[in-house]
């Protein structure tokens, strides 16, 4: 769990240095060199402009498309996420039993509990850090996505709804939707899952992400705050759809066991 939270503020500090750490302004073009620039910031501007394309010239609507195809595309890690901690959840009695059993603070019996622990998240097929996956591989999309945004001018000054894609929100409502979104992500995934709901540092995660994600959409293009709120939405419909067979099978389990 803490490496996890070390993730999430590492994503925070990267979302911070978006506002105005971009290492190159240059417009962004097929003939841009550099890996980032070929690899990662080329490929996205030119997948948002060409779902553009298809729907009339509209890049709002493209940053919709890339952002869903980049969720489907995450969708495995995703569901791994889930899995994992789920599997987490299972073994939290045996974790606490060999806690108590090992609760001694010297450095041989700290080591005892961690090759006992790992022999145990072997036994279960929980991986500890699938969780932190997903957030890895966002890291430096995002980055992609709003470097690629800043640096194609017919992304950055298109009009969508009621915003310029390129400047923030005038009414400051797709910040705050994107903050509702991730909130209500957040609290899915925690939904039936004790050993989640307990721990200090994910509680104050559910609360500190959402604010954080809110405070960074006012400043941010609006275009970012699309894709997070899109991606987010995408997040709480697959959450439902995974969440509702896992807890039916765990609450199967555990009536079978009474």
């Amino acid at each position: 769990m803490r490496k996890k939270g070390l993730l999430v503020l590492a994503l925070v500090l990267l979302v911070a240095a978006l506002a105005g750490c971009a290492p190159n302004t240059d417009p962004i073009t097929s003939e841009s060199t550099g890996f980032w620039n070929q690899y990662f910031i080329y490929p996205l501007s030119w997948l948002i402009a060409y779902f553009a394309d298809l729907t009339g010239e509209n890049f709002g609507l493209g940053i919709i498309i890339v952002t869903v195809i980049i969720r489907l595309v995450l969708l495995p890690l995703n569901i791994k996420q889930l899995r994992s901690s789920r599997a987490m959840q299972e073994v939290q009695p045996e974790l606490k039993e060999l806690q108590k059993k090992y609760s001694s603070k010297d450095a041989n019996t700290q080591q005892k509990l961690q090759q006992e622990t790992m022999q145990l998240f072997q036994r279960h097929g929980v991986n500890p850090l699938a969780g932190c996956l997903p957030i890895i591989v966002q890291m430096p999309i995002l980055l992609a996505f709003y470097q690629a945004i800043s640096r194609t001018e017919a992304i950055k000054e298109h009009n969508f709804l009621w915003v310029q894609l390129g400047a923030p929100d005038p009414y400051f409502i797709l910040p705050i939707v994107a903050g509702l979104a991730t909130f209500l992500q957040q609290k899915l995934m925690m939904a039936g899952n004790t050993a989640m709901a307990a721990n200090p540092q994910m509680t104050m995660m559910l609360y500190i992400m959402p604010v954080m994600i809110t405070v960074f959409a006012l400043f941010l293009p609006s275009a970012l705050a699309l894709y997070w709120v899109v991606g987010n939405i995408f997040m709480v419909a697959q959450t439902l759809l995974i969440n509702k067979p896992m807890m039916s099978k765990n609450k199967a389990q555990a009536d079978s066991k009474k």
